[in-house]
């Protein structure tokens, strides 16, 4: 081993609540563990903006599973769900109410579970509309003074490190500077692929780094095309997400004309599937020129402070309905990985949003994303704990004019965003995706032509996330069967001669 190598047990690069997780599965086994985030701040993670909270079985994992099986269509991995509902109780108590002290909404003495879309009864846990920073920043607490953790701020993963199917770390770049950083084991931990959509729920950077990182080592992907729209984000300049906790409280969804129009979609009204009620806000904006959410059925600053106050920051007045349209939520599948984490290839694993567990086949039941973190980054964590750091030769890159790749990467992100909204979101047609195919093909090809081997953090995020969008768009054009999020409008009719 050489004598100035920078190496770790452990490497996860991300601080989400999966990556924090995996990181304190690892040290709990014995592993000094280097988290790397490209964040300086708790915001930087989707797990910061999470409003609704964490779902969990309440002694019946069946009817856990059941609903969450339902919600994705009948496409969840039934072994994959049993696995987050067995665990559920047991790791959100050790973790967050035992370790982080997380003292969530309480109705007298007892907890005061919320019911969101889908789920068929209240098993919730919240605090008011903002439980993910409330998780969030004790978690980055506990982790920064765990004495086997060490962590690296703004710090961007930007490659893998490989050698024979193997995973031996990542190439970190840190204010302008490249390493490499050897690992035994390589936990990723990236969140999402919010950028690749002009209106998403997610933070900024969101750019599918992990996934597109993996797929370029020869990890596999699986259920790409399944891309999650949350139907009530505020239509607003700066959007913010209005949680399904405020429908699951009774406010109802009413169109341009104010009429209530969910229930003659689907039997749960405002509390059906995600992609259900997504699309048909869709619709109905589409139709009548506008949705709005309508909370006076309930005490809304009332219950959800949080949010009552996001509206005056907006100028949102909530007392005439809080308008609202789909935006990019999450992404249901990712980097292929077992129940462990393991993707296929060796000492590389995947917790979070970048994963593919199986957990949300073609459809994620709502306040499942903070669990599935929590439950695969602890077990991946302790999986891999034990691996020696072996190092090998890292990929060599070279630095090019500051100036370009800012300006080069806008413009080629502003198209990148055009065509996944037009070809490749809510609603798909078979000729648009070819279409969309194409282009994300000529895109990534001048995209690669500039940035294969260049240290700047926005042209690697260019790269990432211009895969990224293949990969969606390529699985979007292979799956010609609507269920759940991939939903294919039926080719309209050859017109006679």
């Amino acid at each position: 081993m050489a004598a100035d190598a920078t190496t770790t047990d452990v490497l996860v690069v991300g601080s989400g609540i999966a990556g924090l997780a995996a990181g304190l599965g690892a040290a709990r086994a014995g592993s000094e563990v280097t988290i790397a985030t490209k964040s300086s701040r708790p915001a930087g993670a989707s797990t910061w903006w999470a409003q609704g909270g964490v779902a969990i079985a309440r002694g019946d994992p069946e009817a856990f599973k059941q609903d969450v099986i339902e919600a994705s269509a009948g496409t969840a991995d039934p072994d994959a769900v049993s696995v987050l509902v067995d665990q559920a109780d047991e790791i959100v108590r050790d973790v967050l109410v035992e370790t982080l002290d997380v003292e969530f909404d309480t109705n007298g003495d007892a907890f005061d579970f919320g019911r969101e879309a889908a789920h068929g009864e209240p098993r919730v846990l919240h605090i008011d509309a903002s439980t993910g920073r409330h998780i969030h920043v004790p978690f980055l607490n506990h982790m920064a003074d765990h004495e086997a953790v060490t962590f690296r701020e703004d710090t961007a993963a930007l490659a893998l490190i490989t050698h024979e199917g193997r995973v031996h770390g990542a190439m970190l770049e840190h204010d302008g500077e490249v390493e490499p950083v050897y690992a035994g084991t390589t936990i990723l931990a990236t969140g999402g692929i919010g950028d690749l959509y002009a209106r998403s729920t997610n933070p900024d950077g969101s750019t599918g780094d992990g996934i597109a990182m993996a797929a370029l080592a020869g990890a596999d992907v699986a259920d790409m095309e399944y891309v999650q729209f949350h139907p009530t984000v505020s239509t607003t300049e700066d959007p913010f997400l209005v949680s399904e906790a405020v429908r699951g409280e009774g406010a109802l969804l009413r169109n341009g004309e104010d009429e209530r129009f969910m229930p003659a979609i689907h039997e749960d009204a405002e509390l059906a599937p995600r992609d259900v009620v997504a699309r048909a806000v869709a619709r109905e904006r589409d139709r009548t020129g506008e949705v709005y959410l309508d909370v006076s059925p309930l005490d809304f600053a009332g219950t959800f402070p949080d949010l009552a106050n996001l509206c005056a920051e907006r100028d949102v007045d909530w007392e005439q309905g809080i308008p609202v349209a789909p935006a990019e939520h999450f992404l249901c599948g990712g980097i292929d990985v077992d129940t462990w984490g393991r993707s296929s290839l060796d000492c590389l694993y995947a917790v979070g949003e970048c994963a593919r567990t199986g957990v949300h086949g073609a459809n994620r039941l709502a306040s499942t994303s903070l669990l599935e973190g929590l439950v695969w980054g602890m077990r991946a964590g302790e999986d891999a704990a034990g691996a020696d750091p072996v190092v090998v030769e890292a990929p060599r890159l070279r630095d090019s004019d500051p100036a370009l790749p800012d300006r080069f990467a806008r413009e080629k992100f502003v198209r990148l965003q055009r065509v996944m909204d037009e070809y490749v979101g809510l609603e798909r047609d078979p000729e648009e995706l070819q279409r969309a195919l194409g282009v994300l093909r000529r895109l990534k090809g001048e995209v690669d032509a500039y940035v294969r081997t260049r240290t700047q953090r926005s042209l690697a995020e260019l790269r990432h996330a211009s895969i990224t969008a293949l990969l969606i768009a390529r699985a979007a054009t292979e799956n010609d069967e609507s269920v759940g999020t991939h939903y294919v409008r039926e080719p309209a009719p050859a017109r006679e001669a």
